[in-house]
């Protein structure tokens, strides 16, 4: 849901700045760790020019409308934004694999959760997946929607969990999950989100700050999760 979001963050901006921030200006500014959400973000991003910012809840109804492109709450097939356009990472036979492997799965994620639900049933055809999603825990890198996920995902307090993102804050969660429940082994993985794929150097840039932030892992792609839990099932996770 990253490229549909952001699209939504720089159309939000420009509708009341006049101007879009690149990607790279987006990335610059999510590596501080404190910006997962983007409603703050587009904020931020007029704060830091200098320009006047508008009511909150006035510019989460402006993004609201270049990203459902009608009602969140409303039927989705009358949505006509950009999350409609969103790309795809992997598909259900991802999930079937992971489940193959013993791996318990779920999602914590920023996104609203009509959003999310959309992405995960409609699209990706899951059933009743695990979500934990904004409204029901704090926003990224607190760790507490994480912990309640894994809390609901595994019994034992003291079973590994793992968590891919593609953010600063992602792997912030997971440092700061380790502090508030250190009897859980904790393994932050990082993937470099679509938008930089296409380039080595710029996505070997988002491997070294994902790296420095403390990812202990850098994946390829998100798909490339199934090749690394084949490699350490039975000893990391």
């Amino acid at each position: 849901m990253a490229g549909s979001y952001r699209r939504a963050l720089q159309e939000t901006v420009h509708h009341y700045g006049g101007w879009r921030p690149d990607p790279s200006s987006i990335d610059a500014l999510k590596a501080e760790g404190r910006w997962n959400n983007d409603w703050d973000a587009s904020l931020e991003f007029l704060r830091r020019r200098g320009l006047p910012c508008p009511d909150r809840d006035a510019l989460i109804t402006v993004f609201s409308s270049f990203y459902f492109g009608g009602d969140p709450t409303g039927d989705h097939r009358s949505w006509t934004g950009f999350i409609g356009d969103e790309p795809l990472l992997v598909d259900p036979s991802f999930f079937t694999a992971l489940t193959t492997y013993g791996c318990r799965w779920g999602f914590v994620s920023g996104a609203e959760p009509p959003s999310a639900r959309f992405v995960l049933t409609q699209r990706l055809g899951l059933v009743n997946p695990p979500l934990i999603a904004m409204g029901d825990a704090p926003d990224k890198p607190d760790p507490k929607g994480l912990i309640l996920l894994s809390d609901q995902l595994v019994a034992d307090s003291t079973s590994a969990v793992a968590y891919l993102g593609d953010t600063v804050a992602d792997v912030q969660t997971v440092l700061n999950a380790r502090q508030q429940c250190p009897q859980r082994t904790w393994i932050s993985l990082g993937v470099p989100p679509p938008h930089v794929q296409a380039s080595k150097d710029a996505r070997l840039r988002y491997d070294k700050q994902l790296r420095d932030a403390g990812a202990d892992h850098i994946l390829s792609q998100t798909s490339d999760l199934i090749g690394w839990i084949a490699n350490n099932v039975g000893t990391e996770s």
